[in-house]
């Protein structure tokens, strides 16, 4: 389970996984991606700790109360098996700092500095429009994807929907759109219900892990004829 390393002076999040997620989450039911937002989830935000913590054990509780199987014959080989084809598959390996400076402690929670290659001022931000950065993470696949988001604080962003899922949490500033506003800790669902236009909070650059399953979809008088060109 994630560790929580909530400082004295940080606000507790307003905004938690919804109780379905944390069910997968404890199921080990979430793709890797989802499970690392989550889990950076959990280590700013007690109360979802806490449901957590109970969810698992009542889930101990079922299993102690289920009844044995009795196993096929060929089990145990199908699965050593099937052990030795993930073994072949090669790993994503990243370089990860020995030593996380302060800034990288403050901002990014022990599960997503495991998958970072470096430390946070270094970075390679790669600029995707005036005011927004991005930096892809190594891990994912299909149309799911991890990113880091930089917003320069004050910023306004394009007006779209969502073709598919997406999970924003914020790691440091914040933002305003038309479901409410986000703050460090906050994590946010989207879908194709959702059509915003979100406003970084003036001053303090706003840092997100973004989660997404499909593209968004630009909705705004010129965004919309942009769309055959977004690849975000």
């Amino acid at each position: 389970m994630a560790q929580g390393n909530v400082h004295a002076d940080h606000r507790l999040p307003s905004h938690h996984c919804s109780e379905d997620q944390l069910v997968e989450y404890a199921a080990g039911a979430c793709s890797e991606a989802e499970a690392l937002i989550i889990a950076s989830h959990l280590t700013l935000c007690p109360l979802c700790r806490e449901v957590l913590d109970r969810l698992e054990d009542i889930g101990g509780a079922l299993l102690e109360s289920i009844e044995p199987a009795t196993l096929d014959a060929g089990c145990l080989a199908a699965t050593m098996a099937r052990l030795d084809e993930e073994a072949a598959t090669p790993a994503v390996r990243v370089q990860r700092p020995s030593r996380p400076s302060a800034q990288s402690r403050r901002v990014f929670p022990a599960p997503l500095r495991r998958y970072l290659g470096c430390d946070a001022d270094k970075i390679a931000w790669h600029p995707v429009m005036r005011g927004l950065d991005e930096y892809a993470l190594p891990l994912g696949g299909g149309d799911e994807r991890v990113k880091l988001l930089r917003i320069r604080g004050g910023t306004t962003m394009p007006r779209h929907t969502h073709t598919g899922r997406e999970m924003t949490l914020v790691l440091a500033g914040g933002f305003t759109d038309e479901t409410g506003s986000y703050a460090c800790g906050d994590i946010a669902v989207s879908d194709s219900s959702v059509d915003h236009r979100p406003v970084a909070d003036p001053g303090e650059d706003c840092i997100c892990l973004i989660f997404t399953d499909a593209r968004l979809k630009l909705t705004g008088p010129v965004g919309r004829w942009l769309n055959p060109f977004v690849r975000f």
